[in-house]
């Protein structure tokens, strides 16, 4: 990659939603925005070339961009009579409002289906390109192109504004993003299908969006949880999978290996979430993170206040899946009979029902007790449901160490790592 590549690249990660945001407010409309902004980008390797990489790379990009906007404007009478996001001046004149924070709640917005938010928020705000998210999401270009399209649609259909939400508003929007914030994490951390285990560009992309709104919501404790969590997940990165790309289980990661910086970075945010009042579910997940993260060897993990954390986080969040990894933390704290009965009554929610970690974490309890071909039964369950090949190829492992081999062809997964 040449330099000039390279400075592309890094703009495009650093100043993609901060280029979007300041034209979409020239143009009243995401998808010439987007147009426009793309063109800018791949003006900047020619031109960039030619004069060199400025030394302010965002701005060259949102001036192109915003040019680019103007140019297309003039030319068309029709479109600057139908402008479909409508900013408002007197939240312009605020310093407290950027117009990337705004972009998030836009992507965010009540009225678009989750997976539309996530869809959208990538694309727009992180810039992830359509087939990335495609293959993300286990879904065909196509499909996601029309996905996307249908989204802006509805935002310009409905007259969504440009804009923050109102004080009342706040709660339930912000934690509609951090929602969105910790799918795509989740999305990247463990990819659902794929030769890989991780899809890191996508994770690192969620780090930096969780970033951003840290960096424009610094007083919300919800925001440095989440960002915590994502961060205590993200130091692990380099010893999850082995030389050959196979899934490594915590118990026997390099701990060595991790980031100790983004570490006590985490430590640092989760402090501040926790104070001020009762927890919320990302700072909570975020101290259970810490705990595993600190912890100089796997048998020193502090199960019981674990548990009680996962006890706190139910309380907070009744969710079937804090449910499963209550259990794996009791397993640990009191043993796997006491886990196994919890997860038992888990297999009648039907919310669980595709979820490959549910039969996989009951074949570990099962393995642990001794009781092998029970055990394979649910190994084999969890292979019919599992997309990840890593993933396949542990849970094979594990299910050949029970003595039985595996009709299916190759599907696996692992219990979920705490």
């Amino acid at each position: 990659m040449s330099t000039v590549q390279a400075a592309v690249a890094r703009a495009h990660r650093l100043e993609w939603a901060l280029v979007l945001a300041a034209t979409v407010r020239v143009t009243r409309d995401l998808g010439l925005a987007e147009e426009c902004v793309q063109d800018a980008y791949t003006a900047a390797l020619t031109e960039w070339t030619r004069t060199g990489v400025p030394a302010k790379p965002g701005a060259w990009l949102t001036t192109a961009a915003r040019h680019n906007a103007l140019d297309v404007l003039r030319r068309s009478k029709t479109l600057r009579s139908k402008l479909h996001l409508l900013v408002e001046p007197e939240e312009a004149a605020e310093p407290a409002q950027d117009d990337r924070l705004r972009l998030v709640f836009l992507c965010c917005h009540p009225a678009l289906a989750v997976e539309a938010q996530v869809a959208l928020t990538l694309r727009l705000v992180c810039g992830v390109s359509t087939p990335a998210i495609a293959d993300a999401f286990l879904v065909s270009e196509p499909t996601m192109a029309a996905r996307l399209t249908r989204a802006k649609k509805k935002i310009a259909a409905a007259g969504i504004p440009f804009r923050l939400p109102r004080p009342g508003e706040l709660p339930d929007r912000l934690d509609a993003v951090l929602t969105v914030i910790h799918l795509a994490f989740t999305a990247g951390h463990t990819a659902a299908a794929g030769p890989s285990l991780t899809d890191d560009d996508l994770a690192g992309r969620a780090v930096d969006l969780a970033r951003l709104l840290g960096a424009l919501l610094p007083k919300e404790r919800e925001v440095r949880g989440l960002l915590a969590l994502l961060l205590a997940n993200a130091a692990r990165r380099a010893s999850r999978t082995g030389p050959d790309g196979e899934l490594v289980r915590l118990s026997e990661q390099d701990r060595s290996a991790w980031d100790q910086d983004l570490i006590a970075e985490a430590d640092r945010l989760v402090v501040g979430a926790l104070r001020g009042g009762r927890p919320g579910r990302f700072a909570l997940q975020a101290a259970i993170a810490l705990l595993h993260a600190t912890a100089p060897a796997y048998e020193d993990t502090d199960w019981s206040q674990i548990l009680v954390l996962y006890g706190e986080l139910t309380r907070v969040w009744p969710s079937p899946v804090v449910a499963l990894n209550r259990a794996v933390a009791l397993s640990m704290a009191d043993g796997p009979a006491a886990a196994l009965t919890e997860v038992e009554q888990l297999e009648g929610d039907d919310r669980l029902s595709g979820y490959h970690y549910l039969p996989a974490v009951k074949a570990d309890l099962l393995d642990r007790l001794g009781r092998p071909a029970e055990a394979a039964v649910a190994y084999e369950r969890a292979l019919a449901l599992a997309g990840n090949d890593a993933e396949r190829a542990f849970l094979r492992a594990r299910l050949a160490g029970t003595g039985r081999q595996s009709p299916h062809s190759a599907r696996n997964c692992p219990p979920p790592v705490p």
